[in-house]
């Protein structure tokens, strides 16, 4: 899978649990100030997102990330991580 392709999840993912806009949805959105997530949302999409892709999610990987390409680097660096 590649960054387009885990991109298009996350934004799935984020339409389909949070019921946004997938126009509002960029790589640049910052998921707390500007897509209006708490810290409960952004568990629901790390859940989401391992059931999606069948590898477990570190926690710590996921305290960082501030915006939408963050949550697409790391999803993606965990699938492809040998």
């Amino acid at each position: 899978m590649d960054k387009k392709q885990v991109f298009e999840q996350v934004q799935s993912a984020l339409v389909q649990l949070f019921e946004l806009p997938a126009e509002s949805i960029k790589p640049e959105s910052k998921l707390f100030e500007e897509l209006d997530l708490d810290s409960i949302d952004a568990v629901d999409l790390v859940v989401h997102l391992q059931k999606k892709i069948g590898k477990k999610v570190d926690p710590e990987t996921f305290k960082s990330v501030r915006t939408v390409q963050d949550v697409v680097e790391a999803v993606y660096n965990l699938i492809n991580d040998n």
